[in-house]
């Protein structure tokens, strides 16, 4: 999958194991074995890791993951909140290589994409800042890295110039609030990676509601075409671009990654009969697998 420029795509949406994707992604009723990941695999061609964000992956669960995808596939792991977003000490070096073996097999598979380091809004541009980040660094130095920072005090040509000597630069969309990065397309380096976190500002701050409701957002088709002159401008200057959509409640982010691809491609994409029935929009873009087929619900 290529858009303009000399890129490649890689376009997904940020996880693949969500409860509330049932009977709107996958199909409500399921044949024996049915694999979500396996699934997900025929519309899409990378997926963020979402778990290893809560937890070290393990050896066996990520070899596992290898056998049911094809070659021409990517994973984005999210490295695991304890070096993220608990930073009252820096983890031990032997917590930095339960994540490089955990990580293992799918390097060893070729199927890695990069290392997105997630920061919270709270992560602010600062010397203790820069430290912990220069650490990160030399703990994961067989990652492509990328930060992800919310807050504006990265914005400032310093905090720039910090971010490209520690890693690639994660260009998201968020809610339009004070303080916060607006919409970016920054290149530092060979690859680029975009995230699309949704624009639910009511709830971005919210402290008294469940967490998915923080990414509870569809961008409508005007939206989405406001990121693909972003992402091909952003394809002029890299090799790869990873495109993630983050807005996961109820299937939405994979309707803004079908969305994506359909316009950058240019061509119709195929699509979960299930979302295009709980989507109607996007049976302008798709052409959904017919039902009844052997491997419909496999």
């Amino acid at each position: 999958m290529s858009g303009s420029g000399r890129a490649k795509l890689w376009i997904g949406p940020s996880g693949w194991s969500y409860p509330d994707w049932d009977g709107v992604f996958y199909p409500a009723v399921k044949r024996r074995g049915f694999k979500p990941l396996a699934y997900l695999a025929r519309y899409f061609n990378a997926t963020e890791v979402n778990s290893s964000f809560y937890r070290i992956p393990s050896w066996e669960m990520t070899a596992g993951w290898t056998r049911l995808v094809p070659a021409e596939f990517r994973f984005a792991f999210k490295l695991t909140q304890i070096f993220t977003h608990q930073r009252e000490k820096f983890p031990s070096a032997a917590v930095v290589q339960a994540f490089v073996e955990g990580t293992r097999p799918v390097r060893e598979a070729g199927r890695m994409g990069p290392l997105l380091i997630q920061f919270p809004w709270s992560f602010r541009f600062g010397p203790e800042a820069v430290e912990w980040l220069r650490r990160l660094t030399a703990s994961f130095p067989q990652f492509d890295r990328f930060i992800e920072v919310r807050h504006a005090s990265w914005a400032s040509p310093e905090a720039l110039e910090v971010l490209r000597e520690v890693g690639g630069y994660c260009n998201i969309d968020q809610p339009r609030l004070r303080d916060c990065l607006g919409p970016s397309q920054h290149v530092f380096g060979r690859n680029a990676y975009v995230r699309l976190h949704g624009r639910n500002a009511a709830n971005w701050f919210a402290e008294d509601r469940p967490a998915y409701e923080r990414y509870n957002y569809l961008y409508s088709e005007d939206e989405i075409r406001e990121w693909v002159g972003r992402l091909e401008a952003i394809c002029e200057q890299a090799e790869n671009v990873y495109v993630f959509a983050n807005n996961h409640y109820r299937g939405q982010g994979a309707v803004n990654a079908l969305e994506l691809k359909a316009m950058l491609q240019g061509t119709p994409v195929e699509a979960p009969a299930e979302l295009v029935e709980s989507y109607p929009r996007l049976a302008a873009i798709v052409r959904p697998r017919p039902r009844g087929g052997l491997f419909d619900r496999s």
